[in-house]
């Protein structure tokens, strides 16, 4: 939760500034005693506060970007917390819809359906791109944002800055950390699908002179789900700092952050009647006009579980040498645990029982596809990034340096006894049916990967004069990779060892001309490179594997020509980028002879993309972007199940809107709407399923009013004209994620 603003107890140096407006006569009168108190005339003094833009961020979290937002050559969308606030928020993808085309389109594999964070950015997966505070988060797990202060969305190849990745953005999280304000602020909100959240963020600075403070945030949530029978989010997490020499040369916060799930997730509906659904069975032709199932029927068991424990430990210390050299120190242990069971299914002509034609009632489909996560992620690092600002004749220098040791591990366990369930009917599921020998054991079996990195790099900013900019940089990452798994074969336990090393250069360049003070025009290039085993610590001997270590890194080159421009005395930033990447080194089959493979395959992705934030005039706030992707294979076969040559789960076009006013007696009113474009899956052999999802508009509406000065309650209704559309499918098109239909939240804020 956000302070009131007008309610902050004052900083040393604001008391400072008040205590002297108010000795100053005093003071004057002790020095001329002689003063006639006639004579004497008032001395006006002025302060000048300013209040924070709730929408418009200055800068980026990472201490690798030392410009302002307006400076930096790269497209950026900050999320701050006031936004997320607004739109009642509270996982990384809802988040996220305030970026244009990044969400979770994609419902994943009818073998390994996707759970928690699985983000698409410009037509690639960006889930093992996520960060905290400039450190990897890995794990298929939803992250609640309790925590968060805001998300920096960065868009383009991001290896020079944290080094192996998604070849199209990251994302950084940036979490809350204590300072030198008591504040105290909670929330109660309950709303529909049984909502009920509550959280508290607690500042207190315990002593202001040593710069030592104190901060706990804490959350408990028990929802079901508005659109979906059965799904369950229930969590709790604490996230305690405290922080020492704050205002000092040196500075050190201690953070932890633990966060304990047990959900029930979603695999989905079928969808059978959907636009686009034609008969997988020639001889059952009136399959193709059967009626859409109810996208609230739960079509898993009440035993399906998704369990997660997160815990992370961060210790981080800044010092300043100088007003111009500074360095910082991150150190972090971070372990996730998740056990899940999910039961998936594919409409085939086999799992499709049609008994009586006339008669959907009787219709029933198998759901033979009880899926399992056993997993472990570990990570341990140290990050040190010294940032010079240095003169050198005309040109000045703002250098930026650091050294990373990562060591990264996942545990994969292989499990038996996940038990199987009875067909069930397709038009009124039975999530509560028995599941028959339901024994989840590990059997000894699984994987293990491990990646060791040492990284190096180096940016230079160069400001010459008052309006040239040029920006560099390079960085190198040596990783060693070891895979060990095991598999069950006629009872034993069969070994394989994989390994896989390498150095990894990566670098960009910019150009950028500032016009006016607050405005720039910039042209960038830059790469990113993703070796074998990168994104999931998984190596392969199979030749058409990516994660075979005889293949070369997936290679990733972006250019871009932007502009940024802070307008209405800096509140409001209009931006505009056009850019194209192209991804190198895709595993492609040898057409004349199938059982080779070459990293011939290359894929493109151009675009345009627009955005707005801040504050339009007082009290009426804005946040919107419009991003319009063409996606293309230039060398390589055709990935969509319709033919076309477009990248999947990327829509063409996508929209997103959030506007906001406050009115002087205390209600606050804003709404937005979300636009995607179609959605093409992929394409594995499926027959009859929809090649793609269709394009929808969400419009969703906020009320806030403050009933007094430390209370006011805030109504959320989302989806207000209730529109049915897909929010995800999976790759065969068997089964897709139903939008969540028309619903509302209330939340009670208390501030003090």
């Amino acid at each position: 939760m956000s302070h009131i603003k007008s309610r902050k107890h004052p900083t040393r140096l604001q008391m400072s500034t008040v205590l002297a407006s108010l000795l100053l006569p005093v003071v004057a009168h002790a020095a001329d005693p002689a003063a006639d108190p006639q004579d004497k005339k008032m001395t006006e003094v002025v302060i000048d506060g300013q209040k924070d833009n709730d929408f418009k961020a200055e800068r980026a979290g990472s201490p690798k970007y030392t410009e302002k937002l307006v400076n930096t050559p790269q497209t950026i969308t900050v999320i701050k917390k006031e936004l997320i606030e607004q739109q009642a928020a509270t996982t990384l993808t809802e988040a996220l819809r305030n970026s244009p085309g990044v969400g979770t389109f994609f419902l994943g594999e009818n073998g390994n359906t996707n759970t928690g964070d699985a983000i698409f950015m410009r037509g690639f997966d960006a889930s093992s791109s996520i960060y905290v505070d400039g450190v990897r988060d890995i794990g298929s797990i939803s992250r609640d944002i309790f925590n968060v202060e805001q998300i920096d969305v960065l868009k383009g190849p991001a290896g020079t800055d944290s080094g192996r990745g998604s070849p199209t953005g990251s994302i950084n999280l940036n979490s809350k950390q204590a300072n030198l304000d008591n504040a105290y602020s909670a929330s109660i909100t309950g709303g529909s699908g049984s909502q009920k959240r509550a959280t508290a963020d607690i500042n207190q600075v315990l002593n202001a002179e040593s710069g030592i403070a104190f901060r706990l945030n804490v959350m408990a949530q028990d929802s079901e789900n508005a659109g979906r029978d059965v799904v369950k989010n229930k969590r709790w997490g604490v996230a305690p700092t405290v922080a020492f020499g704050l205002g000092g040369k040196t500075r050190a916060h201690l953070s932890y952050l633990h966060v304990k799930q047990d959900n029930i997730p979603d695999g989905g509906v079928p969808t059978i009647g959907l636009p686009g659904y034609s008969s997988p069975d020639a001889t059952r032709p009136f399959l193709t006009t059967a009626p859409m199932v109810d996208p609230k029927g739960f079509y898993g068991s009440s035993s399906d579980h998704d369990d997660v424990t997160a815990d992370m430990a961060t210790v981080r210390i800044d010092h300043d040498f100088s007003p111009t050299l500074k360095l910082t120190n991150t150190a972090r242990y971070g372990k996730t645990k998740q056990d899940y069971l999910l039961s998936a299914f594919m409409v085939t002509t086999a799992n499709l029982v049609t008994p009586n034609v006339a008669d959907p009632s009787t219709w029933t489909l198998n759901r033979t596809n009880r899926t399992v996560k056993d997993q472990e992620n570990k990570i341990l690092t140290n990050q040190t990034v010294v940032t010079w600002d240095v003169t050198t004749g005309a040109l000045q220098h703002t250098l930026v340096g650091g050294l990373e040791f990562i060591n990264e591990k996942q545990y994969t366990y292989a499990r038996t006894g996940s038990g199987t369930l009875t067909p069930t009917p397709l038009y009124a599921p039975r999530p509560n049916d028995p599941v028959t020998a339901l024994n989840s054991v590990r059997t000894g079996a699984g994987t293990q990967g491990s990646t060791d990195t040492q990284a190096f790099y180096l940016f230079d900013n160069i400001k010459i004069g008052e309006q040239w900019m040029i920006n560099g940089g390079v960085r190198v990452d040596h990783y060693d990779t070891d895979y060990f798994s095991t598999t069950l074969t006629n009872g034993a336990l069969v070994p394989t060892v994989i390994k896989a090393n390498d150095t990894l250069t990566t670098g960009k360049l910019s150009v950028l001309y500032k016009p006016t003070t607050n405005s720039s025009v910039y042209a960038t290039v830059a790469n990113s490179k993703q070796p074998p085993g990168g994104a999931n610590f998984s190596l392969s001997t199979s030749a058409n594997s990516a994660a075979n270590p005889n293949f070369d890194p997936q290679e990733t080159t972006t250019k871009e020509i932007g502009t940024k421009w802070d307008l209405l005395d800096q509140k409001l930033s209009l931006t505009a980028a056009f850019y194209r990447t192209d991804i190198k080194n895709e595993v492609e089959q040898d057409p004349t002879n199938t059982a080779a493979y070459f990293q011939t395959g290359k894929k493109r992705v151009e675009g345009i993309e627009l955005g707005v934030q801040g504050e339009i005039v007082k009290n009426w706030l804005v946040s919107a972007g419009y991003t319009h992707m063409k996606t293309s294979i230039e060398s390589g076969r055709l990935t969509t199940a319709n033919g076309e040559n477009s990248l999947t789960y990327t829509p063409k076009d996508a929209f997103t809107s959030w506007t906001s006013y406050t009115f002087p007696f205390g209600l606050q009113i804003g709404g937005g709407v979300r636009y995607s474009g179609k959605l093409l899956r992929g394409t594995d052999g499926a027959v009859g399923t929809p090649a793609f999802a269709e394009s929808y508009w969400v419009g969703d509406l906020m009320a806030s009013y403050a009933i007094t000065k430390n209370i006011d309650l805030r109504l959320n209704v989302y989806n207000v004209t209730d529109e049915d559309y897909v929010a995800a499918i999976n790759k065969s098109g068997y089964r897709y994620t139903p939008g969540t239909p028309r619903s509302a939240s209330l939340t009670a804020n208390f501030r003090f």
